[in-house]
């Protein structure tokens, strides 16, 4: 049994509308979902992807009005957002015309980098590692060969290394490959790969046990998911995880995909998807993501629904 890679990461936005903004038109990702939070439907569940809405190349937010994250370990603490080779210097001069702040260019596990931040300091990396290649998105300014491919890697922050390297390892199936040191200088980090390997298959394990514990809110990460084929490898996963007595949610279905959710030792959720059924399940591949979708559960409620979110644009 292997995971594939990575799914989707899932983070909190305070200000829909401009996180709606940054990454449409500053990032120029596709918005392939509007649809709202199924266990709090009171709040926008926004999915922002690759032309074609395809597994693992979307990073989601829900919009809640929480106050900004307090930083530290256990916690999803950088994002990847894989491009080409020779894009970092288009990002850079574009995300510099645009007035957001970045880092510089750098060698980071042997992949040149470029870290930056959305406005409420969602911590981000543009990485050199363009495959899997993901689907042009025609209706942006980013042309189409430094367009954003997908996501990979993420990192952790965990205390301990050795009681997360056990979940990894021993039930998720994943392999330690390499360490190298945080480019922050707090600790090492450990990068484990799954399935395929490479930048969309990793998650980076930095172990900062002189960090205070993380307190989650706005510009922080909810969760990280990792790719699962179908339903039957996710039955499959579900087993195992309480073959192994981990504590997890048991499959909900989120119309979308379906999912198994539980926590590393370390506090940070995980979450296994399948890749399908996809999101253009219910409206048009042509137009999915700019009207409000809610899955058939929540369709009767769909004006009181409504009436509640506030407008994007």
């Amino acid at each position: 049994m292997q995971l594939t890679g990575i799914h989707h990461l899932t983070a909190i936005t305070a200000d829909a509308p401009a996180n709606n903004r940054f990454y449409t038109q500053t990032l120029g990702l596709r918005r392939v979902k509007k649809t709202v939070n199924q266990d709090d439907t009171s709040a926008y569940h926004l999915f922002f992807a690759d032309g074609a809405g395809s597994p693992g190349t979307d990073i989601t937010f829900f919009d809640w009005p929480a106050a900004r994250e307090r930083r530290g370990t256990n916690a999803i603490t950088r994002t990847g957002l894989r491009v080409a080779e020779d894009s970092l210097d288009y990002w850079a001069g574009r995300l510099s015309d645009l007035g957001v702040s970045s880092g510089r260019v750098v060698m980071l596990d042997g992949r040149p980098s470029l870290d930056v931040e959305d406005a409420e300091g969602q911590r981000l990396r543009l990485v050199a590692a363009p495959m899997p290649a993901g689907q042009p998105w025609e209706r942006t300014d980013v042309p189409p060969r430094h367009q954003i491919q997908g996501l990979g890697p993420i990192t952790i922050s965990v205390p301990e290394l050795a009681p997360t390297e056990v979940l990894l390892t021993q039930v998720m199936n994943m392999r330690r490959v390499r360490d190298y040191a945080s480019p922050d200088g707090q600790g090492q980090v450990h990068v484990f790969e799954m399935g395929p390997g490479g930048a969309a298959a990793e998650l980076h394990v930095a172990v900062q046990p002189d960090l205070p514990r993380a307190r989650q809110g706005a510009g922080g990460v909810h969760h990280v998911a990792f790719r699962v084929p179908d339903t039957a490898a996710l039955t499959e996963w579900t087993r195992r995880v309480a073959d192994y007595r981990v504590p997890s949610s048991g499959e909900v279905e989120r119309y979308y995909f379906r999912s198994l959710y539980f926590r590393e030792p370390g506090g940070n959720l995980f979450e296994l998807a399948t890749d399908g059924p996809g999101f253009d399940v219910d409206e048009p591949r042509d137009t999915m993501g700019e009207a409000l979708s809610l899955p058939p559960f929540l369709e009767d409620r769909r004006t009181q629904i409504e009436a509640g979110l506030k407008p994007l644009a």
